[in-house]
């Protein structure tokens, strides 16, 4: 296991966030790419340093405490240039990363599907690009390790021509897929299948809820981006409806552009589902700052006018719960206060999504012959038949149906 040290710059202009708390968020990155952290450091600056970002002598003494330590990578929470990159790591004498290759690894670790392992390439290369100058960053050394997995030493050592055709081929292949999926969707809006797609910070409990709501076995950690590839499981609410929940990658604050730009295919389900459901971390100290990092996600991806039902989960964790659950009310609207690991509440949030389908329902009243098993079947499986009557080889039906069901009986 790789020995790191994390540093977060302070400049004095993010009051939202203070310097202890992007630290700990740096740590929790840290520990979800599978690296030891041994220290962590907070620098003061005005501005960052042209040539070391964190300034010549704060880098002597980052080498110090490398040789002290036996570090193996310095982990900054800033984006670094290339040649801010390649100075410290002459000077520390370590591998040095920024946050977005931290997140960039993470993420490389947890791609699973090949839909996932062509966005996470498409997302290092974009990272990469601006840095191929010179001697920016060490391609030798790249593709093995923290900040390191994904395209590897093979595909990198090219020049940026073929690494632009390289990007021009990984987006069409995206389009293909973004094609693909656009197809499935029309599928489902014919089958009249609400959908709602899962979102909220990372680590908030979005696959949990998922597995809870639907019996599923989605794998859970408790760590950053556990899961990165879309996952889709069916529920059947009471008034018979179908919905499709869809679990999407987890945000965060200041989420690199590049993994926006490279994930818009899956991010395309968030942007054309019928219903969110925004999980928040009730018991997190930074709750309403990290369901405004989820409010500025969906704005840059055209979905902020979406209904939105809040999901107000890990009420297990908290102490008082009474008044936390008044506050967070308060502050949250449509909302309703779960424990998805402990499967609580879940009364309350069935009901709000209940509630938001059957808006999209309507009662029907239909003469069919009993021999139009078809007909029969499709009121049947989409629709709960509220009452029937038998006349001879007719059978009236009266039913609440989704409004789709309604077009395709032509009523």
């Amino acid at each position: 296991m790789e020995r790191a040290a994390l540093v977060t710059v302070d400049f004095g202009k993010d009051r939202t966030w203070s310097a202890e708390e992007r630290s700990l968020e740096l740590r929790e990155l840290a520990r979800s790419s599978g690296v030891k952290v041994v220290i962590e450091e907070i620098a003061n600056r005005h501005e960052p340093s042209p040539a070391f970002f964190i300034g010549k002598g704060k880098a002597e003494e980052l080498q110090r405490t490398r040789a002290d330590e036996a570090i193996d990578v310095v982990i900054f929470n800033n984006d670094l240039t290339g040649s801010q990159q390649k100075n410290l790591e002459d000077m520390i004498g370590a591998k040095t990363i920024d946050r977005t290759q931290l997140i960039l690894d993470i993420f490389a670790r947890r791609a699973r599907s090949n839909e996932g392992k062509i966005q996470v390439e498409l997302a290092q290369l974009l990272y990469l690009l601006p840095r191929l100058t010179g001697k920016g960053i060490y391609l030798s050394r790249l593709g093995g390790g923290i900040g390191t997995r994904g395209p590897g030493e093979q595909k990198l050592e090219v020049d940026r021509r073929r690494i632009r055709s390289r990007i021009t081929h990984l987006k069409k292949m995206l389009e293909d897929l973004r094609q693909r999926r656009s197809m499935m969707r029309k599928k489902r809006e014919r089958f009249s299948i609400l959908t709602s797609a899962i979102i909220g910070y990372t680590n908030a409990g979005k696959s949990t809820l998922l597995n809870a709501l639907t019996n599923s076995n989605v794998v859970v950690e408790d760590k950053l981006f556990s899961t990165l590839d879309p996952t889709v499981r069916r529920l059947i609410l009471p008034n018979r409806q179908k919905v499709l929940f869809i679990d999407t990658v987890g945000f965060l604050e200041d989420i690199p552009h590049h993994l926006i730009e490279a994930f818009k295919a899956t991010l395309e389900e968030v942007v054309e589902a019928d219903l969110l459901l925004h999980v928040v971390d009730i018991s997190h100290p930074k709750a309403s700052q990290q369901a405004e990092a989820v409010y500025r996600v969906l704005d840059e991806i055209g979905a902020k006018d979406k209904p939105v039902v809040t999901v107000l989960n890990k009420r297990d964790k908290l102490e008082d719960v009474p008044s936390v659950i008044t506050r967070a009310k308060e502050n949250f609207n449509t909302s309703c206060v779960i424990s998805a690991i402990k499967k609580e509440g879940f009364d309350e949030l069935i009901r709000a999504i209940t509630s938001y389908a059957a808006k999209l329902t309507t009662l029907i009243k239909i003469k069919l012959p009993v021999s139009d098993a078809k007909t029969l079947n499709l009121i049947y499986e989409n629709g709960l038949v509220i009452n029937k009557v038998y006349e001879g080889d007719s059978v009236s039906i009266e039913a609440e149906v989704p409004l789709r069901i309604k077009g395709l009986l032509g009523l």
